[in-house]
């Protein structure tokens, strides 16, 4: 019952704040929308394209998707979106970068009828590129665990057994290793007791205990083993959902600074990489040249001839050595950093990848999502962080609001969440953070457990 009560004023509230924010967030993309209208600028015109394409994008509700719809149309493109029926009213279809966006069902309860609602959007729309992103990139078979579109138009992506390896954290870690490239110790565990039996006494670091399929609520659980006393880490290991058909892994937690990077590439080629100093708990791109992880990432993807979207999570530590923890077959939100590059949409589809791959223009600004950093005011507790606050704001920029595209903007804040925190309210159910970035509301047990489970060599 008092959980049912904090849902109540948890929902209301944070309406009641977006309320609020409405006329403000209503008048900036007014006035944008008037700007437009009347000023007919260069930033409203269209590059013509001798040979512009259908582009389909899954996963319409992430601002990924919406910096890879404005690029690719930028470039003279057309883009069509789609996304789970449950998602229909993503505030990206209002964008003026996509042309068309479509419903499909969840594969995760229905692989035929989102089969065949895929394909049915290919043809209809004459589709001759498909990226898939976020979920869309663990939804990408059939039955037969052939690519969806396969046959269609050119799919830019992974095979099964490649996309498989790539998003198992243990998995990925062996390939690494046996590529001779530096990766943490890991182990996997499919048994609370392999941990308690774990033999910690020969260890010169901690560990951490990861879910191999994404959790975006367990995720941030970064506690360190052994714990003080054995009792207390029997009751902090035995309450993971650990077993055989939900292995984790027990990683070595190696201290250091923290990094992330999207990479886009073809045959083995990186055509795309950015990277970033990261935090599990912001969201907050700010590109970083790092020579020793791009040379890693270009190592990997070479050894494995891979075409498609990733993004690795990276440690250097205290010593200088850079450790790749962990890899997702899947576009990262750092990409919203090539918001004001023109050659995005050429590095996707051009087949000659560039004798370098790209990076954001030097005059890109870091990007954030403001109502998200709105919503972390509350967190500040200090003059120095009111500081640091206003000069991320005034050297940023947001990652969704353009001005020649400014629907988004209220759309998503004051569209989207609304509808997403008024279910939320009708079911009476509680949530731990708003992702403005993913679209979603954070829950226990909401996130779609996408992910290979199979059996792999254990502890």
């Amino acid at each position: 019952m008092r959980e049912q009560i904090f849902a109540i004023f948890q929902n209301l509230g944070t309406l009641a704040l977006l309320a609020i924010a409405f006329p403000f967030n209503c008048t900036v993309v007014l006035a944008s929308l008037l700007w437009n209208f009347f000023s007919r600028s260069d930033a409203n015109l269209v590059v013509l394209n001798e040979n512009p394409k259908n582009i389909l994008i899954g996963g319409g509700r992430m601002t990924k998707t919406l910096q890879l719809a404005r690029s690719f149309h930028a470039a003279g493109h057309r883009v069509i979106l789609f996304d789970l029926d449950k998602y229909w009213f993503s505030g990206y279809r209002f964008s003026n970068s996509v042309a068309a966006f479509y419903t499909v069902p969840d594969s995760q309860e229905d692989l035929e009828g989102y089969t065949q609602a895929v394909r049915a959007i290919a043809k209809k729309e004459n589709i001759d590129f498909f990226v898939p992103v976020g979920i869309f990139a663990a939804s990408y078979f059939d039955s037969e665990r052939k690519p969806v579109l396969s046959g269609y138009c050119e799919n830019f992506h992974f095979d099964a057994d490649t996309m498989k390896m790539l998003d198992n954290k243990f998995t990925f870690a062996e390939i690494a290793r046996s590529l001779s490239l530096s990766v943490p110790k890991t182990f996997l565990i499919t048994d609370s007791e392999q941990v308690l039996k774990f033999d910690f006494a020969n260890e010169k670091r901690k560990y951490i205990l990861k879910s191999i399929v994404y959790d975006s609520v367990l995720r941030l659980d970064l506690t360190k083993l052994p714990m003080e006393s054995y009792e207390k880490m029997a009751l902090h290991v035995k309450s993971k959902p650990i077993s055989k058909d939900n292995p984790w892994i027990l990683q070595e937690f190696i201290p250091g600074t923290e990094y992330c990077t999207h990479d886009t590439v073809r045959n083995g080629a990186l055509t795309v990489h950015c990277c970033c100093k990261s935090s599990a708990f912001q969201v907050n791109y700010e590109n970083f040249e790092h020579p020793e992880i791009k040379e890693w990432v270009s190592h990997f993807v070479k050894e494995l001839q891979l075409t498609g979207q990733l993004c690795f999570d990276f440690i250097q530590a205290e010593d200088g050595t850079i450790y790749a923890i962990e890899c997702n077959a899947r576009a990262h939100s750092a990409i919203t950093m090539y918001y004001n590059h023109p050659g995005l949409a050429d590095a996707y589809l051009n087949k000659e990848p560039p004798a370098e791959p790209l990076q954001p223009l030097s005059d890109s600004k870091p990007t954030y999502w403001l109502y998200h950093e709105l919503w972390r005011l509350n967190e500040i507790r200090s003059l120095k962080q009111l500081q640091k606050w206003f000069k991320n704001i005034w050297r940023g920029k947001d990652a969704i609001f353009e001005v020649n595209d400014p629907l988004p903007f209220l759309m998503v804040h004051h569209w989207h969440i609304p509808l997403l925190l008024l279910d939320s309210l009708r079911s009476l159910r509680t949530w731990v953070r708003i992702d403005f970035n993913i679209g979603k509301l954070i829950q226990f047990g909401e996130d779609i457990k996408y992910g290979n489970t199979s059996a792999t060599p254990k502890l």
